[in-house]
């Protein structure tokens, strides 16, 4: 009996070692198991991460070079110099300053969770003042109007605004009118809650005056810049006399200054499309522009007006209660010869 139990001690003895060695085996294979799924979902993880890292850095060099060129473009303190050193180095590193640029950038990229403007802008008075002295200095003007952006642009940046409106200028010697106009057109126009840009076309030396030609060169030019929506074609001795004469882009080809000071407030004649007039820029490039062939004073409107016409759209018009203008006096320039001519002349 003796042997029986030193036998079974031994027996039960290696049982429980196998048990032992068994356990440790599974133990030890799970924690080297686990070791290396952890080592290997690291590993994971970085190849997997490491490519994104990468492709966060190209958007964020993406995203940079346009925040950069917007703000080259609109903000007149903008240090281009350092911001080029600062987006080279940002290109190559990903940090928390890259992290703050990358939301900036998507700050001003992600226009879209603005609530859409108004169609009737909420402080609009009607009749308002149009001041013709003193002129003031560039300086001055560029005092007051700290909120426009470079190149004579402005959007609104507490709504969204659909549609973009380029106001073209045709010019040439007119320096006091010029000051005069920017200082009424820029307060009304940011009134009125829109996205546009004011471009200035100005002809060189004392021949004969093409407006029309100078709005042909304004539209193609404005066009190299954005793809604005329509335009607005404004003689520069032109100023609005109502706030509520908005300058939006129309349906139809629209006459915009139907009632002027010097004509007694009354329109001349039914087809004039003259001195101030906004149109679709699908209009202007159906209409071909205007006609080049105008030297002189007048005679452009008078063609576009066929044009129009000939096309199968109309002329629309405000209320000659709102759609009042003040002119500013100046010396006639000399008629055009072709002033008189009906025929659709194209460009």
């Amino acid at each position: 009996m003796k042997g029986y139990f030193l036998s079974g001690s031994l027996y039960k003895g290696i049982f429980l070692l196998v048990l032992l060695l068994i356990a440790l085996e599974y133990l030890f294979g799970s924690v080297s198991e686990s070791t290396n799924y952890v080592l290997k979902s690291s590993t994971f993880q970085r190849e997997v991460i490491s490519p994104r890292l990468k492709i966060i850095s190209r958007n964020l060099t993406h995203n940079n070079e346009i925040e950069l060129t917007n703000s080259t473009n609109n903000a007149s303190n903008f240090n281009t110099t350092s911001s080029t050193k600062n987006h080279s180095s940002m290109s190559l590193s990903f940090d928390s300053t890259s992290l703050y640029s990358v939301s900036n950038a998507t700050k001003v990229l992600n226009t879209t969770e603005l609530p859409l403007c108004p169609e009737d802008p909420p402080n609009l008075v009607g009749a308002i003042a149009v001041k013709k002295s003193p002129v003031p200095t560039i300086e001055q003007l560029e005092s007051r109007f700290s909120w426009l952006k470079p190149g004579g642009h402005y959007a609104p940046e507490t709504c969204r605004v659909l549609k973009s409106v380029a106001i073209v200028i045709p010019y040439r010697c007119r320096g006091e009118h010029l000051l005069l106009f920017l200082q009424h057109m820029h307060p009304f126009l940011k009134k009125q809650q829109l996205d546009y840009t004011i471009f200035i076309v100005e002809q060189e030396g004392d021949g004969l005056f093409n407006r029309a030609l100078l709005m042909n060169i304004g539209y193609i030019e404005a066009l190299k810049r954005r793809n604005f929506d329509c335009f607005i074609l404004h003689d520069i001795d032109l100023l609005p006399e109502n706030d509520k004469n908005l300058y939006t882009c129309p349906i139809q080809p629209r006459h915009m200054s139907v009632a002027i000071d010097c004509f007694k407030y009354k329109l001349p004649y039914r087809e004039m499309f003259g001195g101030v007039s906004a149109i679709s820029t699908e209009h202007f490039r159906l209409l071909n522009g205007f006609s080049n062939s105008f030297w002189g004073w007048g005679g452009e409107d008078d063609d576009m007006s066929n044009r129009i016409r000939h096309h199968k759209l109309f002329i629309s018009r405000y209320p000659p209660t709102i759609a009042r203008y003040t002119m500013l006096s100046h010396r006639k320039e000399k008629p055009s010869p072709n002033r008189t001519s009906n025929e659709i002349n194209h460009v």
